[in-house]
């Protein structure tokens, strides 16, 4: 009986092992490298052929023809092919040039965000990257959300499953999502193939419903006069068409939907045998091919699509609850290319709906890893592709539970999130292109940040949910982050320790007997301070005028930094003093680093002396957060504590 115990509990510790092992797998290379969804061992020239991953993206950016001409026919009416031009003029001269300038600038992934950490420093830059990851997790996550959530819709609208399926929106949407994370927790190899084949066949279903319906326009000798006498009628002259389809086209800006994805996607993007990691050329002419044919694909499908549907379709048939509402092109192939070809043409835009999400979740796990982590702003575990792909999946779960799975009411949230990274990008490449001292790029570049800083404000005036939506999610990213900040406060947080010659010879010279070391906080540096301290320090810890005594000074340099490599130099001060100078984001963990490898180095337990600080514990810890100072003696020895269980392997930490 104790025999088939012992064996149950070994098989269940066994099977959570390999539970875990299943769930981190990747994650020291993940650790070294960051690099994107899965943890394959690639170098700079590896990956997939760039049309293959701009399948990848393409499945957010190509299944907005799905949604988009029904939406610029509700906001334009007659105007929406006039105002879809001004959306791909925006496209194609704004948004374009914008992301291929994004992708030489950051071919890694991280698209403008790291582009925008560069300019700013401490504190400010990492509030402020948190804020814009906050706005890509809103464009993210909801692309996954919205895109379940419209494949629903055209699966509950189809005649065939209208009566079994209506009122289980939420149910179904929840199951799709749940469907997507498992194709990633698969891998992502898996998810790259599903989005050629997906990509391959929409596009060409919708080819053939354009050119069909482009032949009916054409063949019907009264469809075009009728609508430009109809239009003439409503709008008058050709500037006033003009001028309202600019008023109109935030309304549209969803179509704008798939650049970000593509420079997040840009790691699995093969380059040239050449290639290094610093400058990865093939892989940023990838990108660049990648993100032009995507956005010409685009814009002659959004031209001819919202052209063919706006003469073919009756107005009133987008209105909510309308045959052709959320679904024109769909509406069109059952009512020219039969029943059989229109259902193949709605299990096609079902499944890269709900498939669209897969290029969001690329972005965000190539994203959030590359951030969070290295701020020390997320767990270990979360440099791993596996549990980030549970806990989005959980998001999505509630963002689709509290949103009952409507796409409207996701609608604005969606639109904020894709143009202020947009904007964001813009105002980078911007500023890229002033610093190199190109004044014609910088004037184009700033016109462009221009058009998406009004389009932005458009949108938010007309849809605040957007905003609000976005404030939840940057608010609970912020709060997670400095949570999970201060519960890894007192871990090393030191990569490597290395020793120039001098202070390995300091280290080695006292070596056989016993280390004393003198934290020092540098003021002065005259030969009174280092007399005063050694004076103090030996008569408050009954230290022999014979020891030898080594001091060491810590300057912090960015205290917002989590994780650094521990240069430490040796100086000999006033001709008699040795010193060990060291430069670290925190002041108590470098010292514990230090003294962990001077243990390592001489085989020896270091004794370290302090004195005792002024002032609040909770002053001090703060300043120990923020600042990394405060009180350091016995944050050193907590640090020391979690590092070395084993009190008898400890340096020793003395305080007087």
């Amino acid at each position: 009986m104790v025999s088939s115990t012992s064996g149950g509990a070994a098989s269940d510790g066994g099977a959570r092992h390999r539970l875990r092992a299943w769930l981190l797998e990747g994650l020291t290379d993940i650790a070294k490298r960051q690099p994107g969804p899965h943890a394959e061992p690639e170098g700079a020239h590896l990956g997939r052929p760039w049309w293959r991953v701009m399948c990848l993206t393409g499945l957010d950016y190509f299944s907005t023809l799905g949604y988009q001409p029904g939406i610029a026919a509700l906001a334009a009416g007659l105007l929406s092919p006039v105002a879809t031009v001004v959306l791909v003029v925006v496209t194609l001269v704004g948004a374009l040039p914008v992301y291929r300038r994004v992708a030489e600038e950051s071919p890694h992934g991280q698209g403008s965000i790291a582009m925008l950490e560069r300019l700013l420093t401490f504190w400010k830059g990492k509030l402020f990257v948190l804020t814009l990851l906050g706005f890509a997790a809103t464009d993210f996550l909801i692309t996954i959300t919205l895109s379940a959530a419209d494949a629903t819709a055209h699966l509950v609208e189809n005649p065939h499953f209208t009566a079994a399926l209506r009122g289980h929106e939420v149910a179904i949407t929840l199951i799709l999502v749940g469907m997507l994370g498992a194709v990633f927790l698969k891998g992502f190899t898996e998810a790259i193939g599903i989005a050629v084949a997906l990509v391959a066949v929409y596009l060409l279903l919708n080819a053939v419903v354009v050119v069909v319906g482009l032949w009916h326009v054409c063949t019907a000798p009264h469809v075009i006069p009728d609508w430009t006498r109809a239009l003439v009628a409503e709008r008058g002259s050709p500037l006033v068409m003009v001028g309202v389809a600019l008023v109109i086209f935030p309304k549209l800006a969803l179509g704008l939907s798939g650049f970000e994805t593509g420079v997040a996607v840009m790691p699995h993007i093969e380059g040239r045998p050449g290639d290094t990691e610093e400058r990865p050329a093939g892989r940023i002419k990838g990108a660049r091919k990648l993100l032009t044919t995507a956005a010409v694909i685009m814009s002659v499908f959004l031209i001819t699509s919202s052209f063919i549907t706006t003469l073919l379709i009756p107005q009133r048939a987008f209105e909510p609850g309308g045959e052709a509402n959320g679904r024109a092109l769909a509406y069109l192939a059952h009512e020219y290319l039969g029943s059989a070809f229109g259902s193949v043409y709605d299990a096609s835009t079902i499944a890269i709906l709900w498939f669209a999400g897969a290029s969001a979740m690329a972005g965000l796990l190539n994203l959030m890893p590359r951030y969070l982590p290295r701020y020390g702003m997320a767990p270990h575990w979360a440099r791993a592709v596996r549990p980030m792909v549970l806990v989005f999946i959980v998001i999505a779960f509630l963002v689709t539970w509290i949103f009952k799975a409507d796409v409207d009411a996701q609608g604005g949230a969606y639109a904020t999130g894709v143009l202020v990274l947009i904007t964001s990008a813009a105002i980078a490449v911007t500023i890229a292109a002033r610093r190199a001292r190109q004044r014609g790029w910088t004037l184009g570049f700033g016109v462009i940040s221009l058009i998406f800083l009004y389009t932005t404000a458009v949108n938010v005036i007309e849809r605040p949910d957007g905003v609000k939506i976005g404030a939840c999610f940057i608010a609970g990213i912020m709060a997670v982050s400095l949570l999970s900040r201060a519960a890894r406060a007192f871990e090393l947080r030191v990569t490597s320790v290395t020793f120039d010659a001098l202070a390995e010879r300091f280290v080695r010279d006292t070596a056989h007997r016993r280390i004393r070391l003198i934290a020092n906080k540098p003021e002065r540096r005259d030969l009174a301070e280092y007399r005063e301290k050694q004076q103090q320090i030996r008569a408050d810890n009954d230290i022999p005028p014979e020891d030898d005594i080594i001091f060491v000074e810590v300057t912090v340099a960015d205290p917002s930094e989590f994780e650094s490599d521990l240069r430490v130099c040796g100086e000999v001060v006033h001709g008699r003093y040795r010193v060990l100078t060291l430069q670290s984001a925190t002041i108590p963990n470098a010292l514990a680093a230090l003294l962990l490898r001077v243990r390592d180095m001489t085989g020896q337990r270091p004794h370290i002396y302090f004195e005792w600080t002024e002032g609040h514990p909770l002053a001090h810890f703060l300043r120990f957060f923020l600042f990394g100072q405060g009180e350091v003696a016995p944050v050193t020895r907590e640090v020391l504590r979690e590092a070395e269980p084993d009190r008898g392997h400890r340096p020793h930490v003395h305080v007087g």
